[in-house]
């Protein structure tokens, strides 16, 4: 069985009372919005590698693509 430890990797803000996260200056939590986001930017830059990659091999662009793949789903 795994036990929890204590880590440091993640910094959480103190908690506010219900409601008062919209109004604060700061509403979000941005250490852990900071890691969101480049997960994201990580993401979106190996959708276009996927989308290049796939120009290369079908000779069509996105939208060619797309229009491929709704042919061969719809059959």
């Amino acid at each position: 069985m795994a036990t929890m430890t204590n880590n440091d990797n993640f910094r959480y803000e103190p908690v506010e009372r219900f409601g008062a996260s919209m109004t604060s200056p700061r509403p979000w939590n941005q250490t852990a919005l900071a890691g969101v986001e480049l997960l994201n930017g990580r993401v979106a830059m190996l959708g276009f590698l996927a989308a290049i990659a796939g120009e290369l091999v079908t000779g069509e662009g996105i939208v060619g693509q797309l229009a491929l793949a709704l042919r061969w789903v719809l059959g």
